[in-house]
Parts: C-alpha cells; sequence; structure tokens
C-alpha cells in the first residue's frame, strides 16, 4: 500500500518526490518507497456554467433571471482532462491507502484539491501539508507534521463561498445588464471596481481646471529660497498681486536665518518582491503591462528554473531558505556580479526585512533559484534583471543621506531652502541610472546668520491634473484598496486582501481591455465611453471596494470557525450573496435606459467569464 501526494503544480511535485525518495518517472506521476506524488496544473475542475446546469439557460432572457440554483455542481476542465484522469486514477487505485494534500497553503490551493477531491469520487482518508517554503527541510518538517484534512473544512468552506459567491454576482449581474442594453457588459465583484477607479480618475482629469500661480524665489548668494504662501494648503500663491507685493517688500533687503535643521537619514534596502511589486516596478522602469511582466515571470519559473514561484503575495523568505541565497547571489548576471561579489565578501545580512516565517503567505518572495542562467529573451532578462538585482540590493547597506532646511526670514516673509546630499549610496548604487538627482547642496549656515538678497525672480505656473492610472498605480490601488473604505474593520480585511489577488490583477486589467471598458493610451490606463456608461448604470454596491471588504471579512471569520459554525456561516454568507444577485437583475431592469451601449459583435463566441454572446445561428440574441 501506497500513500498519494498531490500538489498544485508538477515543480512543486517534483520537490516533494525528490524529498520521499519517489524516483520512478510515470505519466503525470511519480512514485517509489511507498509514495506516489501527482499533481494538478493549478485548477482541473470548476463550476458548471448555466446552460450546463439547464438547458433553459442558454437562451438569455430576463424571465430566467436571477440564477439561483440550491447547488452549483462542477466540471472537469478540458484542457487540463488528462491531468485530472491521471489523479483520479491514483485516488481510487486500490494501492493507495490515504492521500496528502499537498497544494499551495491558502484558500485558493484548500479549493482546487477539494474540487479534484470530490469529482474523482474519492472517499478515503486526507491529511493536509502545511508548508510555505519548498527547502528540503521544510518539507520534510511538513509531512513529519501532517495534520487531518477536517481541520481545514472551515478553510474549504469559505474557499468554496468564494467561487460560487462570485458566479452567482457574475453570472446574473453580467446577463442582467447586457440584456438591459442588449450590450455585452460582463460585471463582477473586482473587475467593475476596478473599472469605477479608473472612471473616476479620468472624471477628475476632465473637470480639473488649471490655476495660474506664482513662484517667489530670493536668491541670497550661496543658496535661494522659495516663499510659500501660509493661507494655502498647497502653499502655492495664486494672487498675482501678493507676489508682486511679497517680491517688492524684500527686494535688496537682508534676512535671518531662523532655522538651520540637518538630519542624517538611513534609507532601508527595498523588500523583496512580491508579485504586485514585481509588476509595479516593470510597469514603471521598463513600460511593462502587468500581462507582460507576469508572462515573463511564469516563463522564467516553468521554463528557465531561473526564479521561484511568481504569483506569490509575500515579500519575505523563511528562515531555512538563507543557506541557499549564496549561490543565488553568485548566479547574478555579468553587469551585476561586481555587487554580488562585495555582498559575498560578508557574512550575509539575515535581518527580518528579508527573512521572516510570520510574514510568509501561501508562497515566499520572488528570488533567482541560483540555476546557470542561459538564453533569454528580452523580456525574460529584464525581468530576470530586475529580480536578481532586488536580491542583491535587500543585502546591501542602507543609503546613508543628509537632509538640510533652512528658513531665510526677510521682513515677515519666511523662505525655505531644501537640500539633500548622499552620504554613501549604499544599496541605491545598484539603481544609479533611475535615481531621481539629490536637490542641492546647501552651505553650512547656522540659525542667527544674515544673508542679503541678491535678487528676487517670480515665475508663472500652472497647477496640473492628476494624472492618468498606469498599470503600477493601479496595481497599487487594487493592492491597497482598503485605503478607499472608510469602515476600520473592512479597511483591515482589504489591507490583507485587496480587490483581486497577485496572481489574478494582471488578468483582470486585460480583461477590462478585451471588454472594451478600458484602453491603453501609451504607459496609461484610460476608460472607454462604454466603461464610463457602465459605472453610470450599475449600482453603487458593486462598484465600490466596500463590497470585496465586505465579502473578505465575512470569509475571513468563516475561515477561523470552528467546523460547525463554519457551515453555518457559510449557508448565510451565500443566502446574502443570493439576495444581492437578485437586486443586481432588479437593478439592470430599472437602470436609466437613456445610456447607450454599442450593439454587441455576435461573432465573438466568448468575450469573458461569466458573459457569453450568443452565436448568430442556432441560438437566439438576449431577450
Amino acid at each position: 500500500m501506497a500513500k498519494l501526494v498531490v500538489a498544485e503544480k508538477p515543480s512543486v511535485g517534483r520537490d516533494i518526490a525528490r524529498v520521499l525518495g519517489a524516483k520512478e518517472k510515470g505519466e503525470g506521476f511519480l512514485r517509489g518507497d511507498g509514495w506516489v506524488i501527482t499533481w494538478a496544473i493549478g485548477h482541473l475542475v470548476s463550476l458548471c456554467e448555466p446552460d450546463e446546469l439547464d438547458e433553459r439557460y442558454k437562451k438569455w432572457s430576463m424571465h430566467t433571471l436571477p440564477i439561483l440554483p440550491a447547488d452549483i455542481p462542477t466540471k472537469v476542465l478540458p484542457k487540463t482532462k488528462s491531468q485530472f484522469s491521471v489523479i483520479k486514477k491514483w485516488m481510487n487505485s486500490a494501492e493507495i491507502e490515504s492521500i496528502v494534500c499537498a497544494t499551495d497553503a491558502g484558500r485558493e490551493g484548500e479549493l482546487i484539491f477539494r474540487y479534484i477531491y470530490e469529482k474523482a469520487g474519492c472517499k478515503k482518508p486526507v491529511e493536509r501539508l502545511w508548508i510555505s517554503s519548498m527547502t528540503d527541510s521544510a518539507i520534510r518538517a511538513g509531512f513529519d507534521s501532517l495534520a487531518p484534512s477536517a481541520q481545514y473544512d472551515a478553510l474549504y468552506a469559505s474557499a468554496r463561498c468564494r467561487s460560487e459567491a462570485d458566479w452567482l454576482v457574475g453570472m446574473n449581474a453580467s446577463r442582467a445588464f447586457s440584456l438591459a442594453y442588449n450590450a455585452v457588459l460582463p460585471v463582477g465583484r473586482v473587475q467593475t471596481p476596478t473599472l469605477a477607479l479608473i472612471v473616476a480618475r479620468d472624471a477628475e482629469i476632465d473637470g480639473f481646471q488649471a490655476r495660474d500661480y506664482w513662484e517667489v524665489t530670493a536668491d541670497f548668494g550661496d543658496y535661494k529660497g522659495l516663499w510659500k504662501n501660509p493661507e494655502e494648503k498647497d502653499g502655492h500663491v495664486y494672487d498675482r498681486e501678493l507676489a508682486q507685493k511679497v517680491k517688492s517688500a524684500v527686494t535688496g533687503k537682508t534676512g535671518t536665518v531662523t532655522q538651520a535643521k540637518r538630519e542624517r537619514k538611513k534609507l532601508q534596502p527595498p523588500l523583496l518582491y512580491d508579485l504586485t511589486s514585481l509588476q509595479r516596478d516593470a510597469n514603471t522602469r521598463l513600460g511593462f503591462s502587468a500581462d507582460r511582466t507576469l508572462k515573463a515571470a511564469q516563463s522564467l519559473y516553468e521554463n528557465k528554473k531561473l526564479i521561484t514561484y511568481p504569483r506569490t503575495d509575500s515579500r519575505h523568505l523563511p528562515n531555512d531558505m538563507a543557506p541557499k541565497i549564496p549561490a543565488a547571489l553568485k548566479a547574478s548576471p555579468a553587469n551585476l556580479m561586481p555587487f554580488a561579489q562585495a555582498v559575498l565578501a560578508e557574512p550575509l545580512t539575515k535581518t527580518k526585512r528579508i527573512y521572516d516565517d510570520s510574514k510568509l503567505t501561501d508562497h515566499h518572495a520572488i528570488v533567482p533559484t541560483g540555476h546557470k542562467v542561459g538564453e533569454l529573451s528580452g523580456d525574460e532578462a529584464a525581468i530576470y534583471d530586475l529580480v536578481a538585482r532586488r536580491l542583491i540590493a535587500a543585502h546591501m547597506k542602507e543609503c546613508l543621506q543628509d537632509s538640510t532646511k533652512l528658513v531665510t526670514r526677510v521682513e515677515e516673509y519666511d523662505f525655505v531652502s531644501t537640500g539633500t546630499v548622499t552620504v554613501d549610496e549604499g544599496w541605491r548604487a545598484l539603481y544609479r541610472d533611475a535615481n531621481k538627482a539629490s536637490g542641492e547642496e546647501l552651505p553650512d549656515v547656522k540659525e542667527g546668520d544674515t544673508r542679503e538678497v541678491k535678487s528676487v525672480s517670480m515665475q508663472k505656473k500652472s497647477t496640473r491634473p492628476p494624472q492618468r492610472h498606469t498599470d503600477a498605480s493601479l496595481l497599487g490601488l487594487m493592492e491597497n484598496a482598503g485605503q478607499l473604505v472608510d469602515d476600520e474593520a473592512l479597511r483591515e480585511r482589504l489591507k490583507a486582501s485587496g480587490l483581486g489577488t497577485p496572481a489574478t490583477r494582471a488578468a483582470i486589467l486585460e480583461r477590462l481591455i478585451a471588454t472594451g471598458y478600458i484602453k491603453r493610451q501609451g504607459k496609461t490606463l484610460v476608460s472607454t465611453e462604454k466603461g464610463k456608461n457602465l459605472i453610470r448604470v450599475v449600482p453603487v454596491e458593486i462598484r465600490s471596494a466596500e463590497t470585496t471588504g465586505k465579502w473578505e471579512r465575512a470569509l475571513y471569520t468563516m475561515a477561523h470557525a470552528e467546523d460547525g459554525a463554519a457551515q453555518e456561516k457559510a449557508r448565510r454568507f451565500l443566502g446574502s450573496i443570493s439576495r444581492f444577485s437578485a437586486f443586481l437583475v432588479e437593478a439592470a431592469k430599472s437602470a436609466d435606459r437613456s445610456v447607450k451601449f454599442e450593439k454587441p459583435d455576435f461573432s465573438k463566441r466568448r468575450t469573458a467569464k461569466g458573459t457569453q454572446t450568443p452565436k448568430r445561428k442556432g441560438r437566439q440574441k438576449p431577450a
């Protein structure tokens, strides 16, 4: 008899097999020493589509809405059906006495395994492997402390509720609003609030009215100072006559230094990358879209074996990975090797900014694996450089800067001068080309010193509108959606989850583009008329990040409840989601019909998850 281990990804399965001594290769599995190791390829099983539940849902009609099945059955995904068959065969094999769930240690990993287990019709006992690190020692420790799967029933209840809730809201709202406006209008808990962020920013820009202001600058000979209007929050001088008055009052006069503040600042090295921070950095530095970065990172992980798992939301490493880091540093690209060698010349820094088991989630931060670098595509090389550079930087010394602030009073007007001088570049030497030039170096003056005003200039400027969103700025808002919510408890839940996950945010942006809600203009993301109109007609409850916050709070309490309580919470949660779905359908029926959308292109069979466009032949248009 043997034990079956089901991992989430082939690479994880191979690592586990190596540690357990399962060396015999099979089609979709490894075996040996009393173990059989197999793996999913992400999701192998998903919830059925509405028209797979009932033939009447093939025809889109308001009369069939809301769709609120008592139970949503699952189906095997066609693309990975062969691997599901491998797992099912082993799960039900007489040779297997029990199973170890070794999918990722989190809500989604639990869902992936449970869906497969249930769909395979398996009844054998299950134990849970719960690890965040894939070092040999961590794997061994995890297998030494396997827990009964029942301990994670509440987590599964939370995971299934999230999946079914997204299905209920997406299917009903998308169909209802598409039918109401005879257009393809996908609506969802995450993508619609994300769209609302872009629409809101564009509205700010469209409604922005520039204001002229004047900068009054005094030249004291060896430094200059700017007068800031104390009556305005931004310090701007919007009144030209006031600017002229200040200029006239201080011209030719002598000023006295009333404040001379000098401070040495330590700029700590940056944290390691999670997927979102990598995508944001690649967008800012390289102009890559979030999706482009993810594809390159995924290739570096899957095909080239050069970086660790990229779809992570952790920026720390487990302590047991420290011995592997020297090899990763030694594999740095040639242009970074001098910095890597300097780091390796001394004992490696081991701080909680890098190594902290308490900060780990399903996976640890993205770092190089230490494998030899071969031929890479342009995108792969660029992303690998970022990841390798960040690992080196994280182990370097802090950057030391001297910041100076002088306040020079002339008559009753205070002129402010600031300057920053880098004393020791430290880790910032790695980013020298990208660093902004530091401010001017100010002279060593003391409070009470006097300076004659050599000249005074008055320059007209205009306020600028907010900048349009980029992938980087939008990913930042999605990650930190809690700042958009007033309720403190909801803010905390969104701080832990945000809008979407690191693994899905790039796809959400691409889906918004594919559905015609937004478009790219150079590096920026701009809402289209279709996107603006959708936000205009959907209820605030579905376009607000607060809804996601409420869901996440409920799901969190469910996942941490006792099993009986979790099941009751799940029942009540899905009941509320069903009512919300029905509310969205009614909202679509009564929505403002004066808003017009372009008619859909029926040549495409499917546009987005939850939104199917009917064929011209063999299926009627939405009724």
